[in-house]
């Protein structure tokens, strides 16, 4: 300890196991440049290609031995991925295999991915990871066979991990699958049967949003709607300050429905903001069908109208087709008792899908 009590560098390195030491990086291992192989001199093969980030594609020929440790060089510095067969990291990479060191590879490869090595990046420009600086790293250095019982210990360990996020992505699967299903126990029930039908036509008013131009858009403003906004709820926005028809404008628990690329049905749940083009905004007849209803019964009903789209890049469909799409309405007050339901069962799905995204 110092006079503050605080332990000094000296006494940490000191603090070790047994037959544990520490020493310098470039005292155990040697990292060795890639090799160029651009994408038109590679030959079919089986031998992955890596870059600094990871497999970047397959050649015929190899130029590691066995097992081998790829760190991004360029790029994606301070990456580290591990191939388990021979493979040919290219020339934005170091990499190290069984001839470059004496340690256990996977302890070895555990070890470079706990020093965060995109710390030590110096360039100015492109980010480049310099070995001399790796090397000089200190580093605990417990005996070979420590090593592998260590290496085989956090192998153990991240199968298990392994094993409980296939878990949770097969629970997160079943959940999206949910809201589905919830829709069409409304929408397939023996009640929906006796439900009169209507054409959406007949039931609302679809107002396509204004095409604005790249060059109108501005810093500030109206926030303009696109698809990607009404999908991604973090997606940047464009903004118009310029005089808009009030056909275009749209504000806080307006109905929107995309009817290009992403199809469906979207409440706004922010201020005041202009639509874009591919998207309608909804004015619902009065009397007819409750707005929150709607919105489930298009996105019911989305089945059948992409089964209509057009285009082989694009799917749209157009407003005469949307129009004449046929859905059950029932009386008002069913209406509302449906959407109350559907907007409880949504809420409790999205805090089941936040919920495992966690775990």
């Amino acid at each position: 300890m110092d006079g503050n009590g605080k332990t000094t560098a000296l006494n940490t390195l000191s603090l070790l196991p047994k037959n544990w030491r520490w020493v310098k990086l470039g005292e155990v291992c040697e990292f060795t440049y890639g090799s160029g192989l651009p994408k038109h001199n590679r030959i079919s093969g089986s031998v992955p290609v890596f870059g600094s980030n990871g497999i970047i594609g397959y050649h015929s020929d190899a130029i590691t031995q066995g097992r081998t440790i790829i760190i991004g060089r360029k790029g994606s510095i301070g990456e580290v991925n591990l191939s388990e067969f021979s493979c040919w990291p290219i020339d934005t990479t170091y990499y190290i295999d069984s001839s470059k060191t004496r340690c256990d590879l996977i302890w070895l490869y555990w070890l470079l991915k706990w020093l965060k090595l995109n710390l030590l990046n110096k360039a100015t420009g492109v980010p480049g990871l310099n070995r001399e600086d790796v090397y000089s790293q200190l580093v605990p250095l417990p005996p070979i066979e420590e090593q592998r019982r260590i290496a085989a210990k956090i192998q153990e360990l991240m199968q298990e991990v392994k094993r409980a996020q296939e878990s949770c992505e097969k629970q997160l699967e079943a959940a999206k699958a949910f809201p589905s299903a919830y829709l069409r126990e409304v929408f397939e029930s023996e009640d929906a049967k006796r439900w009169e039908k209507k054409r959406l036509g007949e039931i609302a008013n679809y107002i396509n949003g204004r095409a604005f131009k790249p060059e109108e858009w501005r810093q500030s403003g109206l926030p303009i709607i696109r698809i990607q906004n009404l999908n991604n709820p973090n997606a940047p926005f464009n903004y118009y300050n310029g005089k808009i028809e009030e056909r275009y404008k749209v504000r806080k628990g307006d109905l929107l429905i995309s009817w290009s690329a992403s199809l469906g049905a979207y409440l706004w749940t922010y201020g005041d903001a202009v639509l874009n083009q591919h998207i309608f905004r909804v004015e619902e007849y009065s009397g007819l069908v409750v707005k929150n209803f709607l919105y489930y019964v298009v996105n019911y009903v989305m089945t059948e109208v992409k089964e209509r789209i057009h285009g082989a890049t694009m799917r749209h469909v157009t407003k005469p087709e949307f129009e004449t799409v046929f859905v059950p309405i029932p009386p008002l007050f069913t209406q509302r008792r449906i959407a109350s339901y559907l907007k409880q069962k949504m809420a409790d799905v999205e805090k089941l899908r936040t919920d495992i995204e966690k775990q």
